[in-house]
C-alpha cells in the first residue's frame, strides 16, 4: 500500500522535460474501484497530460490499473479520461496562458488530501536539450557536494 502522505503517483520526468511556471490543485472524478487503486500505488502518470474541452479539464492518458477485488461490476477502463475539478477562475487562467504563450497542462502528481484524490498540475513549458543537460549537470554537481559533506561529517 502507498504512503498515504506522499503522493500516490508521480510524474518524475515532467519536472526533467519541461520547466513547471506554476501549479494547480485539481480535485479527481474517480469511480470506487480507482481509488482504492489508487492507494495501493498502481497508477502511472509518466505519459499523462491535461486537455480542456468546453470548458472542463480532463485528464488524458493517466493509467490506473483494475483493483483485483473489484469484480465484474467495479472494473474500469485504465486509461480512460478523468474529469479535474478547478474553480472557473484557476480554469480561465489555465486556458489564457496556456494560448496565450504556448504552454503545456501536465499532472506532476496525484495525492490524498482530507480523504479526497487531488492531482497537482502544473503549467509548462518545454525544455530545450541544452537546457536538460544543464538539469544533469546541476543535480551530479549537488550530489557530488552532498557526498562531500557526508564525508567530511563522518
Amino acid at each position: 500500500m502507498a504512503d498515504q502522505n506522499g503522493p500516490l503517483a508521480s510524474n518524475r520526468r515532467a519536472r526533467f522535460n519541461y520547466s513547471i511556471l506554476d501549479t494547480f490543485e485539481a480535485g479527481m472524478v474517480l469511480r470506487g474501484s480507482e481509488i482504492k487503486s489508487l492507494r495501493e500505488g498502481r497508477g502511472n502518470i509518466s505519459e499523462a497530460y491535461v486537455r480542456i474541452d468546453n470548458g472542463e479539464a480532463w485528464l488524458l492518458n493517466a493509467h490506473i490499473a483494475p483493483y483485483s477485488a473489484a469484480g465484474v461490476y467495479g472494473e474500469h477502463d485504465p486509461i480512460r479520461p478523468r474529469k479535474l475539478l478547478l474553480h472557473r477562475k484557476e480554469l480561465t487562467r489555465l486556458v489564457a496562458a496556456a494560448e496565450r504563450d504556448r504552454l503545456t497542462i501536465v499532472p506532476l502528481r496525484i495525492y490524498i488530501k482530507n480523504r479526497v484524490a487531488k492531482v497537482l498540475i502544473g503549467l509548462a513549458k518545454g525544455k530545450q536539450q541544452a537546457d536538460k543537460r544543464d538539469t544533469i549537470r546541476q543535480r551530479d554537481a549537488q550530489r557530488e557536494m552532498q557526498r562531500a559533506m557526508k564525508a567530511r561529517v563522518t
